[in-house]
Formats: structure tokens, C-alpha cells, sequence
């Protein structure tokens, strides 16, 4: 279960787009998170990578290392 509070605007759209649609504004919120969470969670990842990087807990490989591993040389 999740309630969240939204400003006044986006809660009177969301509730036009519901009504004009017949749709819950559950399920167009359920949609919105899907459709986003994808692009935080990669957001949020290469951050904490970074912070890695930085911090010296991690390290990049060259990428002539990669495609020789992988024999994608050429």
C-alpha cells in the first residue's frame, strides 16, 4: 500500500485524466512508477558508482581490456 500527496495541480489533472478516461487515478500512478522507475533506478546506481570510483573502493577497466576479453578486438 502506498499514499502519497501530490500538489494541488497534479492531483486536479490527475483526477481530470481519471475521470475523462474512466480509469482509477491509482492506475495511472501505478503507470507513471512504472514507467519511470527503470530511469531511477540506473540513475541512482551510476551514482553510487561513482561515489565508488571516487572514494577508491572501485576501479574502471580499459575498454581495449574488455573487447580483448571478449574477443571483440577489430
Amino acid at each position: 500500500m502506498l499514499a502519497l500527496r501530490l500538489p494541488e495541480e497534479l492531483e486536479q489533472r490527475l483526477a481530470a485524466l481519471a475521470q475523462e478516461t474512466g480509469r482509477s487515478k491509482s492506475f495511472y500512478a501505478r503507470e507513471a512508477i512504472a514507467a519511470y522507475i527503470d530511469d531511477l533506478e540506473d540513475v541512482y546506481l551510476a551514482e553510487r558508482r561513482i561515489e565508488d570510483l571516487r572514494a577508491g573502493r572501485s576501479h574502471t577497466i580499459p575498454l581495449s581490456e574488455v573487447m580483448a576479453e571478449y574477443d571483440l578486438d577489430d
